[in-house]
């Protein structure tokens, strides 16, 4: 079955950096576009970064781009997240996220069909 197992979530002081990962199994990695999304509390998940499973295409939440880099490594089946510069506004659950094989990157939460349990980050002051 499908699993989608996030890592390195934790407690960081503003302006630090922290790099989330992402283990996928039970899909053909390679042909499947991948996402992060995040939510914090109160709020609705939003989409932070896509990487498309063609031509290598990443994109961005516009308030995190040149501070975050989405990198997929399909011999390994993973996709990181490197988080650099992080603000007090980063806090949140963050979620990796799969689509059915063959499709586009989204930024759209409903177009993903699978989903990890999520991993906190919080940035202090």
């Amino acid at each position: 079955q499908v699993q989608l197992v996030e890592s390195g979530g934790g407690l960081v002081q503003a302006g630090g950096s922290l790099r989330l990962s992402c283990a996928a199994s039970g899909f053909t990695f390679s042909q499947t576009s991948m996402g992060w999304f995040r939510q914090a509390p109160g709020k609705e998940r939003e989409f932070v970064a896509a990487a498309s499973w063609t031509a290598s295409r990443t994109y961005y939440k516009d308030s995190v781009k040149g501070r975050f880099t989405i990198a997929r490594d399909n011999a390994k089946n993973t996709v990181n997240l490197q988080m650099n510069n992080l603000k007090l506004e980063d806090t949140a659950v963050y979620y990796c996220a799969a689509r059915t094989s063959n499709l586009g990157a989204s930024q759209s939460a409903t177009d993903y069909a699978y989903w990890g349990q999520g991993t906190q980050v919080t940035v202090s002051s």
